[in-house]
């Protein structure tokens, strides 16, 4: 019978030991540089073929490790005295299959192939592939950590955060919608709708969300849409935290967004102020909605104030 899963919702106290198991983009950086601000050596995997190239240089040691060997990645980690990992990052399929020598270095372990078939078989949930890749790391002593630990300065944070406000239609659409968000989240069918004058435009499924804006601005031809994204019920923040990135604000722009609604403290904002500025540039207002059904109040900063990117500066 397997060992309860020891997960941390903080990091140890510095200068503790880390892991960072890192897929593709930009996030396993920011969590690097995250962990190394505040004082924990980090010993990282590169799953490869995915990783960015200046993360190596971030770590205390590096290597790299197959996407389908998940047997040596608690080992590797276990024999530098790790015992706590964070684990992000994006996998992209169609880099492993652009050559096909490379599928050598990903022939999977004894280790996932036991945990394939007795767990992922017939559920590959996103959630189900994180539970037992979390139990195969705990056999060597080594727990999954909430990943957006490191990173507090990336989260969505309440209200208005771009200079740009929401227009009084895209508040009523957010205050229309998001109930239909939490429930869909619940449901864990996708993490994102667009909306635009009470009209549901589209639904994310498993195409993700930069897909699903594509097509909200094919169905959509009018300017101004709204896009809402949150995290699923009781969302599981070892890996898989939604994100939003450059790519996305450029993307709702050129399909005619105006607005973006991220949950509060559930969304990861890459970049977080660079993003910010880009979204004022183009056009786009960035508000964060508590995950209870927001009120007029959540989506206005207060009247006795001043508007910066940072914030509300009260007077």
């Amino acid at each position: 019978m397997p060992r309860a899963l020891s997960i941390l919702p903080d990091p140890p106290p510095a200068p503790t030991a880390i892991g960072l198991i890192a897929g593709g983009g930009r996030l396993p950086v920011l969590v690097a540089e995250g962990l190394r601000s505040q004082g924990h050596p980090v010993h990282g995997l590169g799953l490869a073929d995915q990783y960015d190239q200046s993360l190596p240089g971030l770590c205390t040691t590096f290597r790299d490790v197959g996407l389908l060997r998940v047997g040596t990645w608690g080992r590797a980690l276990a024999r530098l005295g790790v015992r706590h990992a964070v684990m992000v990052g994006r996998v992209d399929k169609a880099t492993l299959m652009h050559d096909p020598l490379r599928l050598i270095r990903h022939v999977p372990d004894a280790r996932t192939l036991l945990g394939w078939f007795r767990r992922l078989r017939h559920d590959k949930r996103s959630s189900a592939i994180l539970s037992a890749i979390a139990e195969e790391l705990d056999r060597n002593g080594v727990a999954l950590m909430d990943s957006t630990a490191p990173i507090p300065n990336h989260l969505a944070t309440a209200g208005v955060m771009t200079l740009r406000e929401p227009t009084p239609n895209q508040r009523g659409d957010i205050e229309f919608v998001w109930p239909m968000l939490g429930e869909m989240l619940r449901l864990d069918i996708g993490q994102s709708i667009a909306v635009r004058e009470r009209d549901v435009i589209a639904v994310e499924a498993v195409e993700g969300t930069d897909r699903m804006i594509e097509r909200a601005g094919q169905l959509c031809r009018a300017k101004g849409w709204t896009l809402c994204k949150g995290a699923r019920a009781q969302h599981d923040r070892r890996s898989d935290v939604p994100t939003v990135g450059m790519q996305t604000i450029e993307n709702l722009a050129k399909n005619g967004a105006g607005c973006l609604a991220l949950a509060t403290g559930d969304v990861i904002m890459l970049d977080r102020e660079v993003l910010l500025e880009r979204a004022d540039q183009l056009g786009i207002a960035v508000v964060g909605i508590p995950t209870a059904r927001p009120t007029a109040a959540d989506l206005m900063p207060p009247k006795s104030g001043i508007m910066t990117r940072a914030g509300v500066a009260r007077l």
